[in-house]
């Protein structure tokens, strides 16, 4: 009964937004500057037969989870190094700082001289979860339990026993959480390095061209695409975190 109740208020909020985005669409009455959701769902209808829209969507797809389990790999690596040894701690510090603080557009625009347009977004996307995995990795290895790694030392366990059931469990749901949050910042700097870069096959390139061409309901159907499928993978990896708690 309860997720009756809950489906039946995602419906009635869904349909309160729908009716006010047809509306302002009526008063405005251009397509160039709102399109009605019907527009927008025709325009959707017509883009999924074509296969530039799947190779697009595919390809983005591709470059956002790999520069996501890069970047969160490379995360947990260096926050292990940063706790392991001071000098790296000290060296990397003002680097995971300065990651933070400066504005995507600096990395894409900088990279761009290094990196194909192709490789660029992978890029990017390692380098805005970066932060997120190296912050979340080491309040995991903070929140180990003491007394367990004393107790591993007393009974001279081996490191293998002791990262895989003491300091894995400590760290998973840190991850998890890490990943949740990463996911996000992955598809939004992702996207935005596609549109400057402008790769071949990628729904940023395809918000590009429709931003040039003033072809607005395709700028509404890549932007949905774009924000369903980051749901749908932070929706997985919520439930990886619960699935861990």
């Amino acid at each position: 009964m309860r997720r009756l109740r809950k489906t039946g208020k995602v419906i009635l909020i869904a349909l309160f937004w729908l009716g006010l985005w047809t509306l302002l669409a009526q008063l405005v009455h251009l397509d160039l500057l709102l399109p009605s959701p019907l527009t927008v769902a025709r325009r959707f209808v017509q883009l999924v037969q074509e296969p530039v829209f799947w190779r697009a969507t595919l390809a983005t797809l591709l470059r956002i989870l790999s520069g996501f389990f890069i970047g969160m790999l490379s995360g947990l690596l260096l926050a292990v190094l940063m706790h392991i040894s001071r000098v790296a701690r000290s060296l990397l510090a003002p680097l995971v700082q300065l990651i933070r603080a400066t504005p995507v557009a600096s990395f894409i625009i900088l990279a761009l001289v290094w990196l194909s347009s192709s490789r660029l977004p992978v890029f990017i996307c390692s380098l805005m979860v970066l932060p997120v995995a190296i912050s979340n990795t080491e309040a995991g290895i903070r929140s180990v339990d003491r007394q367990l790694l004393e107790m591993a030392q007393v009974y001279h366990l081996r490191r293998v026993t002791v990262l895989r059931h003491i300091y894995w469990p400590a760290l998973k749901p840190y991850l998890l959480a890490a990943a949740g949050s990463a996911m996000g910042l992955a598809w939004k700097s992702g996207v935005t390095a596609e549109e400057i870069a402008a790769p071949r096959f990628a729904i940023g390139s395809k918000l590009n061209t429709a931003k040039v061409y003033l072809e607005t309901p395709d700028v509404f159907v890549w932007t949905i695409v774009v924000v369903l499928l980051s749901l749908l993978l932070e929706k997985a990896l919520r439930r990886a975190v619960k699935e861990a708690k």
